[in-house]
């Protein structure tokens, strides 16, 4: 009895929705052997592939192949340098226009930041169990996309039974 909810725990933790989505995209990704095939291929075909189109995007199963990649290289390697040079940058412009802040509103400052950071304190667990509730969930729907980009491309070529 013990196994079994520890086992049933571990199916829900972080790790494994990771290794589940990093898995459908690695095999996504070794049977998509010519991925130009899904350009222009539309969305709207599949429900669970047309759920995630926005209202402004256009996209095409390619366009989704080129997505999922770039989210499993994220997950193993860390979001792109690029972005942190960008935070780096707006951080610094930021840092320059309050650098003109008086010393006396510093102080102000300085105590309603205290208060701030005593409240945050004190509700970080629930904002870890919500951010932490909300990757699991985003990460079961990536998981399913790559599966479902997965089969329509093998429906696309004519191997649908393929590798069931």
């Amino acid at each position: 009895m013990m196994m079994q909810l520890q086992e049933n725990t571990n199916q829900n933790s972080l790790f494994n929705a990771m290794n589940r989505f990093i898995g459908a995209v690695n095999n996504m990704d070794q049977t998509i052997m010519v991925p130009s095939l899904l350009r222009d291929v539309p969305l709207e075909e599949d429900r669970e592939m047309s759920s995630l189109k926005s209202d402004e995007d256009e996209g095409d199963m390619y366009s989704y192949y080129q997505l999922l990649k770039s989210i499993r290289r994220d997950i193993e390697w860390g979001v792109r340098r690029a972005a942190a040079d960008e935070r780096r940058k707006e951080g610094m412009t930021i840092t320059r226009m309050n650098s003109t802040v008086s010393t006396a509103s510093f102080a102000s400052l300085s105590s309603e930041e205290d208060d701030e950071e005593s409240e945050e304190e004190e509700d970080l667990e629930k904002q870890f169990q919500y951010h932490l509730t909300g990757l699991q969930g985003v990460l079961s729907k990536l998981t399913l996309q790559a599966n479902t980009l997965t089969r329509r491309y093998k429906k696309e070529i004519g191997i649908g039974g393929w590798g069931q």
